[in-house]
């Protein structure tokens, strides 16, 4: 899943389609172990998509909207708006 449809989903939609996921997980490990599928990529991109869901709802937890876009950064940089360093803030 695309980050940018997990970062529209709802609360209660993302934890949906979490479980949604991590019940995929368990089934196709269970299946891995009983030989009938091969299915590690599918299980390494669901692995992917809980980690992604897990880190949107912790920075929704936190309030962090994300990343700065570089669009923003390239405008403050021709500014003469830089961001400081720890030294610098310190």
């Amino acid at each position: 899943m695309e980050i940018e449809k997990i970062r529209n989903l709802s609360d209660e939609e993302l934890k949906v389609e979490e479980g949604k996921a991590r019940e995929q997980i368990f089934r196709l490990r269970f299946q891995m172990k009983l030989g009938q599928t091969e299915g590690v990529k599918k299980l390494r991109e669901l692995k992917k998509d809980v980690a992604k869901m897990q880190t949107i709802t912790q920075e929704r937890a936190q309030g962090i909207r994300g990343a700065v876009p570089l669009e923003k950064v390239a405008i403050e940089a021709k500014a003469g708006r830089t961001r400081k360093s720890k030294k610098e803030a310190l």
